[in-house]
């Protein structure tokens, strides 16, 4: 049976069916961007450079690759088109970039003006950090957020790179697309997104700013109710080297968790003694080293203790729960990755689950969608403005 290759056509009951997206290559969050529209039905088109040993973007599911050399004026034509027969183009790239090209939001929507042109980027289209470098760790630190992330008497740290390149960048410019597509409808017109991963990274966290005034960060980094300081709210090792996460806030959840622990609660400490914390967390670090992960389970699965086990990323597709669910996929290459959420009950998404594409494996097949002939396919061959890379058949 002749595996599938790739979903030129996305089924038409997917949400984004017959959107057609362009992504400029880039690192991280654009090209988590356009896996989230690609997931959910959208013809996503990356733009790759030429002369690219091997692509950079882990998330190129359902995606197509046309391979261009931006630097020959040729090359910047057939972007142009790309652009002006497409409904989104998403724009990694630092302000003034696309400009320099010619190919800035004000010439595109001039032609285009359904287009709606997703720019992405670390600090925004303004201000005075908006033409420099930075990280998810510099985006996180601007935005307020950092300086709450960090064990008691420790510095702070970042959270991988989840909050700024992803949460606020990556999806926050998926929602700002979907919704100027939503609008679009109405007005008929396109128009341009600033997703800046400070602003989305402190958009996501604006729960922090929003409940300082009930008292839930009053007290130093690490050692609140929700950051690491309350016993039970915290993660403890397990006799086999495991460790189970424990979310057990509410009297009566605690009041669960103990018992599960096999401890008293009259030989405690009450809840919410803070000064008692420390050694609140030491007593239920014994216990919890008691038994081992699997055997935790078994005593607090079905309660409402909320204590779970802390899942490696091998591990995940294999818990119950998970698996009755299909919360994870495994596609052609054996890799297992989450599935798309959220789960809609008449337009699901229907990730792709063949292997990711080459640089420029479908320009030629992409130039030709667009109105390119033959003979100005190989024109731009021999110019070196594009380049096409087929696969090799498997004998």
């Amino acid at each position: 049976m002749k595996r599938r290759q790739y979903r030129l056509r996305q089924a038409p009951n997917m949400a984004l069916s017959g959107v057609r997206v362009i992504e400029l290559a880039g690192l991280a969050p654009a090209p988590f961007c356009g896996m989230i529209l690609s997931d959910f039905g959208a013809r996503v088109i990356r733009v790759d450079k030429t002369k690219v040993a091997m692509a950079m973007d882990t998330q190129a599911r359902g995606k197509q690759s046309v391979a261009l050399n931006l630097k020959k004026p040729q090359g910047v034509a057939v972007l142009r088109r790309l652009c002006l027969h497409s409904d989104v183009v998403i724009e990694p790239f630092r302000k003034g970039v696309m400009e320099k090209l010619g190919l800035g939001p004000d010439e595109l929507l001039r032609e285009n003006p359904r287009l709606i042109y997703a720019r992405l980027t670390g600090f925004g289209q303004s201000g005075s950090h908006a033409t420099s470098a930075g990280h998810d760790i510099n985006y996180l630190a601007l935005s307020g957020l950092l300086s709450m992330l960090g064990r008691s008497r420790e510095g702070p740290y970042a959270p991988l790179n989840l909050v700024a390149d992803f949460a606020g960048g990556g999806l926050m410019c998926a929602l700002g697309i979907v919704l100027a597509l939503l609008e679009r409808t109405r007005s008929g017109r396109g128009q341009v997104i600033d997703a800046s991963m400070v602003e989305g990274a402190a958009y996501v966290g604006s729960f922090m700013w929003k409940s300082r005034n009930i008292g839930l960060w009053n007290r130093p980094r690490g050692e609140n109710l929700l950051d690491g300081g309350a016993p039970f709210y915290e993660t403890y090792r397990t006799s086999d080297g495991k460790h189970m996460a424990v979310g057990a806030l509410e009297p009566q959840f605690y009041d669960q968790l103990i018992q599960g622990l096999g401890l008293n609660t009259e030989d405690l400490p009450p809840q919410m003694s803070f000064s008692d914390w420390p050694e609140l967390k030491k007593i239920l670090a014994r216990a919890f080293a008691g038994r081992t992960q699997a055997e935790w389970c078994r005593v607090f699965d079905g309660t409402d203790a909320c204590v779970t086990p802390v899942l490696a990323l091998d591990e995940v597709q294999a818990h119950p729960h998970n698996q009755e669910r299909g919360s994870f996929l495994k596609d052609d290459q054996g890799e297992v990755s989450p599935r798309p959420a959220p789960v809609l009950s008449r337009t699901p998404a229907d990730p792709c689950l063949s292997r990711d594409p080459f640089i420029g494996e479908h320009t030629r097949s992409v130039l030709e969608e667009f109105g390119y002939g033959e003979a100005e396919i190989e024109q731009l061959l021999s110019e070196g403005a594009v380049e096409c890379n087929k696969v090799k058949a498997r004998l």
